[in-house]
């Protein structure tokens, strides 16, 4: 029986999901909820991309205990050498150091020949020795390479000090019993392989993400590289909750021990879903909306009699709430608290419960039951909220069929006092934005908008997210109404409040490193 470590980098290969930026607080924020949820190892960024990346890794190094932090690195000396200032302060840091292995990459991007890439990965590996012990080495693109050349960089790295090797799928090219096989050959054909931890990291661009990962688990890996969601690149990476819950639902299949607090992965999950603004799909395992519903009367029937007809594993196993939370206007606050303490909201100050509850009232004389989906939105919305020096006043507009033009009466209160504009456009959402557009100081573009309903139904709250770029600068937009239209132009005064509280990230030079990472 083998310990399996679960090396998470949500925060550096998750963040490069196209529109996603996360800034300073909120990759500090993930970060402590990976501590708590157990990760062994937290992959914080990249140092060398930007003063941003450094300050992010560096100040995870500083305030986030338990996991090692690692900082990645090409194989460039100063590469190397920001990196190792950035994890200095961490109870337990290490350098993550990658070239590349398949010829596509060592002739057109990185334009060395085989020989040049095993003498440049055998200093910079024993470079990343003289900061600190841990030391990981990888070689982008291992599934599209001469096995031969695979073996002899992992045995070059291990001589020169590394003490995990990760073999990446970078493209998603790899099928479970080509890939499994890769690593266990890594094993017959280096032995001294054997010494150091072999690691995984896939990319799911056919769908085998986890399968992949799995598979070089049966072979003999004792590290999984893997996000929150699964985001990343492309069409991302392996799915962390995903392999974790194969690990420990089939532990009677794979036999290994991980170190995962498994009830602490719906929680994360939502807020790495939040603060990216990367919405989980509903049939996504584990971790969808749809991953413990019951629609079909003879699963419910099942389900009703004996809970394991259809289900392999309890949702509160993984912290979300297994029954239908049914709760109405004729709630009380002591059963709204105590359903925030189901939920995992058990520090909320009296002020913070006051406002939630009197948003919960207001919600329930709209609809006829408040879901425990309704709940979660709330609490969410709430910690999201900035200082309002904008807030929606009144909101009103005009739509329908027959020629009619959508128009729309936004007043808005502002530093400079209440202010009203009222526009024409394609729809009320639309119309709402032109209106609020010609009260708003700061130009920005709406880059992303995305609809979506927390329940069923037709009193179902509508969340809106949007995603702006002002002056190179990328914000999120985030509310919740039982009117879509409401909900828009709350988002959107949302990012007003964003934007003068100084909250959003620049997609600074990450853009600017050429060679693509593992």
């Amino acid at each position: 029986m083998a310990y399996i470590k679960i090396f998470d980098t949500t925060l550096r290969d998750g963040e490069q999901s196209p529109g996603v930026a996360l800034n300073t607080l909120q990759k500090l924020e993930i970060a402590h909820s990976l501590a708590r949820l157990g990760v062994d190892i937290i992959e914080a960024g990249f140092p060398i991309a930007s003063d941003g990346d450094f300050d992010c890794v560096n100040r995870i190094a500083k305030d986030v205990k338990g996991p090692v932090i690692c900082g990645l690195a090409r194989t460039h000396k100063l590469d190397i050498e920001r990196a190792a200032k950035a994890i200095e302060p961490a109870e337990k840091g290490r350098i993550h150091t990658f070239t590349s292995a398949s010829d596509v990459h060592l002739k057109y991007m990185l334009k060395q020949t085989r020989e040049q890439v095993l003498e440049l990965s055998d200093q910079m590996v024993r470079y990343a020795k003289e900061f600190t012990d841990d030391v990981e080495f990888s070689a982008q693109d291992c599934m599209r390479a001469d096995p031969e050349f695979v073996y002899q960089l992992v045995r070059a790295a291990i001589a020169a000090g590394a003490t995990t090797i990760n073999i990446p799928d970078t493209t998603g090219y790899g099928t479970p019993q080509d890939y499994g096989l890769l690593i266990k050959n890594i094993f017959q054909n280096v032995p001294e392989a054997h010494q150091v931890s072999i690691s995984t990291h896939c990319h799911d661009d056919l769908g085998m993400a986890v399968a992949n990962s799995l598979a070089a688990v049966e072979n003999g890996a004792t590290q999984i590289e893997c996000t929150i969601n699964g985001i990343g690149e492309r069409a991302g990476n392996t799915s962390l909750e995903e392999c974790v819950m194969a690990l420990y639902t089939r532990k009677d299949h794979y036999g290994h021990e991980i170190g995962i607090n498994t009830r602490e992965i719906y929680f994360v999950s939502r807020l790495v879903q939040r603060h990216t603004g990367m919405q989980i799909p509903p049939n996504k395992a584990i971790v969808g909306d749809n991953a413990f519903a019951h629609e079909s009367g003879i699963h419910q029937d099942g389900v009703i009699k004996h809970k394991e007809t259809y289900e392999i594993m309890n949702a509160e196993l993984v912290g979300r709430e297994a029954g239908v939370l049914v709760m109405g206007k004729h709630s009380g606050r002591n059963a709204f608290r105590t359903r925030l303490a189901e939920l995992g909201y058990t520090d909320l100050s009296q002020e913070k419960l006051n406002d939630l509850f009197k948003q919960f009232k207001d919600l329930a004389d709209a609809k006829q039951h408040v879901t425990n989906e309704d709940i979660l939105a709330l609490v969410e919305t709430e910690s999201s909220k900035v200082a309002e020096v904008y807030r929606l006043e009144h909101v009103q507009f005009q739509s329908g069929t027959g020629g009619m033009t959508p128009s729309a009466l936004v007043r808005l209160s502002t530093p400079e006092g209440i202010m009203e504009e009222t526009a024409l456009g394609d729809g009320p959402v639309d119309a709402s934005f032109k209106a609020l557009k010609k009260m708003t100081p700061v130009p920005f573009e709406l880059e992303a908008y995305d609809l979506k309903a927390i329940g069923k139904g037709t009193d179902a709250l509508g969340e809106v997210s949007i995603r702006v770029n002002s002056e190179g600068q990328i914000v999120h937009g985030r509310a919740i109404s039982t009117d879509v239209v409401h909900a828009s132009v709350l988002a959107y005064v949302d990012v007003l409040n964003k934007l003068a509280a100084g909250i959003g990230r620049h997609k600074e030079a990450a853009n600017q490193i050429t060679m693509s990472m593992p």
